[in-house]
């Protein structure tokens, strides 16, 4: 039984060795979101945009941001062409 242990604490240190030299491999292939900071691997897809990487989830957020945009400059156009008639009615 004592001699179990320290075998058992060998293989251990053996494992943690292999999952740091794995790490170190895989760390290419990894990357951190501009956006929200996320760790991007296999699971989380990231796309490089400029210099910088953005996860999947951070692109969804702005495609439908985006897809909003017209609208949101409609709205705009509008509040401001009621300021300028709000304005001129005022002045008269």
């Amino acid at each position: 039984m004592p001699e179990e242990r320290p075998h058992d604490a060998m293989e251990s240190i053996i494992e943690g060795k292999k999952m740091e030299a794995y790490a170190e491999h895989r760390t290419k292939d990894m990357h951190v979101c501009a956006l929200c900071g996320a760790i991007g691997y296999r699971k989380r897809p990231m796309r490089p945009v400029g210099q910088k990487w953005v996860c999947i989830d951070c692109l969804r957020a702005l495609k439908e941001m985006l897809e909003g945009l017209d609208q949101w400059e409609a709205e705009i156009q509008l509040e401001k062409e009621m300021a300028k008639k709000i304005d001129e009615t005022m002045r008269a």
